[in-house]
């Protein structure tokens, strides 16, 4: 089996697990909830073809709604987001233009790149998973609210796991 799809099916594997088991558990003042399973859509490389994309984002999706009961609101978000990588690819391009080998990461395209790439998808997924999740406009700025706060705090945890996990093997290669 390819290398890549092996790391790429343990990425997910972990990703759902901690999701599942530890951060779908913090809530924080009711409104704060980090979503880290969307990071595998996010490292995904940018070879993958845009079917396998969708089918992967809805994967993911549906296996978290799987262990939280949650009636594919996350199925449909991360569908969404996946539906969006390619938008947010062709609106930020980078100096290497996505060269074949290069991978979506502040490891291989930098802070400023990584920032505004995951800052614009994860506000894509967090605007359909709120949106979907109070299906009303009647408390419109209060989901706004959740959406900005949300979405800072899943970016802060992505780029921590970034630093954490991937930036320090990669630098000494």
């Amino acid at each position: 089996m390819n290398n890549k799809i092996l790391i790429n099916i343990l990425r997910l594997i972990i990703l759902v697990v901690i999701q599942v088991m530890v951060l779908n558990r913090i809530n924080l003042g009711g409104y704060l909830n980090p979503y880290l399973y969307i990071m595998f859509i996010l490292l995904l490389p940018f070879e993958t073809p845009k079917w396998l994309l969708l089918l992967a984002s809805f994967g993911i999706g549906i296996t978290v709604d799987a262990f939280s009961g949650s009636y594919a609101i996350h199925a449909f978000a991360a569908t969404f987001m996946g539906f969006m990588r390619p938008v947010v690819l062709r609106m930020i391009t980078s100096k290497k233009e996505y060269e074949p080998g290069l991978r979506p990461g502040i490891q291989d395209l930098g802070f400023n790149w990584f920032l505004n790439y995951s800052v614009l998808l994860v506000l894509f997924h967090h605007l359909a998973l709120y949106f979907i999740e109070n299906f009303s406009f009647a408390d419109f700025f209060l989901t706004i609210w959740r959406i900005i706060l949300n979405t800072i705090l899943t970016v802060a945890v992505i780029f921590l796991t970034q630093y954490l996990f991937f930036t320090s093997k990669q630098q000494t290669t």
